[in-house]
């Protein structure tokens, strides 16, 4: 796949998709558990089943189209997802089936499960356990947002990678960190203590603004991560590997949505 095409695609998903974050009590507890979060079916409008909405949708059933037009629908899209995914395949720049060295002195265990949005580095550390949920929701907004979108050159578009970052010890309280990559700048932008036997407790004070915090404290946490080897010489290994995961999820979504249409 190539970094324009891929561009591209994480653009439109950006302009297209809520700004759901997955720095959220759903996160926490499915970093706890090992596995990615699943994100909640969304509300429909209280109008969606109103008397009038009811009504509204028998008459476009009503309206119809022959049945060989829903086979012609179906044979349409099945041609589009073939396409898409020949497409991303036998891409020259494709990344699906590139293995990916680790990097020399790597202290992390990788927990990648097929399907899962997010894989997990893990590490124990003089008896604390180190876990890092990174993400394959890229962020991309704040290149959306940018005035000199125009004027970026899509070969060299990175989106930001996110990561919650925990610390814990056999008992006592968590520390969770949500970091992002920007390029291969490591970013805390916030940070919280949390209570082990009540992870979800609404209403519990999580400290300021981590860019409100004195300088000097910002600077000690941010060491306190490195000697944790959450760090920004991750960056260029986590950026490949995570591309190459959100190549291979996507492939397996078209796949399973052809295999849909199909039956």
């Amino acid at each position: 796949m190539s970094s324009a095409f891929l561009a591209a695609r994480l653009l439109r998903r950006a302009a297209t998709a809520s700004s759901s974050s997955p720095l959220t009590a759903l996160a926490r507890r499915a970093l706890h558990l090992g596995r990615a979060p699943v994100a909640l079916p969304r509300r429909l409008p209280a109008a969606a089943s109103s008397p009038a909405a009811a009504a509204a949708r028998r008459f476009l059933a009503s309206q119809s189209p022959a049945s060989s037009s829903k086979a012609d629908a179906d044979e349409n899209l099945r041609r589009v997802i073939e396409s898409e995914i020949e497409c991303v395949v036998q891409s020259e720049e494709s990344l699906a089936d590139k293995h990916i060295d680790l990097p020399d002195d790597f202290p992390f265990e990788v927990i990648d499960n097929p399907g899962d949005q997010s894989i997990t580095l893990k590490r124990e550390l003089a008896g604390e356990t180190i876990k890092a949920a990174v993400y394959t929701n890229f962020d991309a907004e704040e290149d959306l947002d940018d005035n000199d979108e125009s004027d970026k050159d899509e070969e060299s578009f990175k989106p930001a990678i996110q990561l919650v970052v925990t610390a814990e010890k056999s008992e006592g309280p968590i520390l969770e960190f949500d970091c992002n990559f920007n390029d291969d700048e490591l970013t805390i932008e916030s940070m919280r203590v949390l209570n082990r036997d009540d992870l979800d407790a609404e209403y519990v004070y999580e400290g300021p603004p981590f860019s409100d915090l004195d300088e000097s404290l910002q600077k000690a946490l941010h060491r306190y991560l490195e000697a944790r080897g959450i760090k920004h010489s991750l960056h260029d290994w986590l950026y490949e590997y995570m591309m190459r995961k959100d190549e291979k999820e996507y492939v397996v979504w078209l796949k399973n949505m052809k295999e849909f249409i199909g039956n």
